[in-house]
């Protein structure tokens, strides 16, 4: 997070102090605020990202990613209880979920992609269009629902991605990506949390990685909200528990 802080403060500076060339009276000081804008996106690119390790095997994630470099965590109270949650997490849709197809466009570039997670479509599940597309079930559970990922592989590289792949020893230049969702009962409703991580197991990997990280940690962060929030709504719609009540009763 401090990493993506300086790099868009950074940016700021170096576009303000570039529109300060154009002004005859403050053109060296626009030099400098530019210098300085630079500066800091080259610190921002370049701060290490340390590598943390889970103390004990808590969750399905931790089984699965114990040592990581890069992560998020959010959470959210939703007054439903765990079984509606784990419906709406396994049911949310792209378009359920505020600005995720804005944030995506923004990501792919604009460019027109096969359905896959950064170009969902409305017909199926976002955990649908992931592990259709890339991403692959490490756990599902009611408690907690993992997918996973290589977000960077060596070139060259072929198989499949299965969750037996986060357990092996592979060649340097790989950075696996694992998410969960975490129910747990709170009182009357659910607390229901969700992580990332990311490891790279080369320095080159790493390096990619930490760059993209930088910049899209902003949008990611957001997402995971809108994502949790598009939960809550699903979980606590009187139109969505009615459908789910109507899927459970016995013929």
């Amino acid at each position: 997070m401090i990493g993506s802080l300086i790099v868009y403060s950074g940016l700021v500076l170096a576009f303000l102090g570039f529109l300060f060339l154009f002004i005859k009276r403050v053109r060296r000081l626009g030099i400098r605020i530019a210098l300085a804008g630079v500066a800091l996106l080259i610190l921002g690119f370049a701060l290490p990202a340390p590598e943390s390790r889970s103390p004990r095997i808590e969750s399905r994630l931790d089984e699965f990613v114990p040592v990581w470099q890069f992560s998020e965590h959010h959470e959210m109270r939703i007054a439903a209880p765990p079984a509606r949650v784990y419906d709406a997490i396994k049911n949310v849709r792209a378009d359920e979920i505020a600005l995720f197809r804005t944030l995506t466009w923004i990501r792919r570039g604009g460019r027109k992609l096969p359905e896959n997670i950064l170009n969902a479509g409305n017909q199926r599940s976002l955990l649908d269009v992931a592990t259709s597309s890339g991403f692959v079930y490490l756990a599902d559970t009611p408690s907690e629902v993992v997918v996973g990922t290589a977000v960077i592989a060596p070139r060259g590289t072929r198989g499949k991605m299965t969750p037996e792949v986060f357990h092996m020893k592979l060649r340097p230049g790989f950075a696996l990506a694992a998410m969960n969702f975490v129910v747990r009962a709170d009182g009357a409703g659910s607390l229901v949390t969700t992580e990332t991580r990311v490891f790279a197991n080369s320095p080159r990997a790493k390096r990619n990685f930490r760059i993209y990280w930088r910049i899209i940690y902003p949008g990611s962060a957001l997402i995971r909200r809108m994502w949790l929030r598009a939960i809550a709504r699903r979980a606590t719609s009187t139109h969505h528990v009615a459908q789910t009540l109507l899927s459970v009763r016995p013929a």
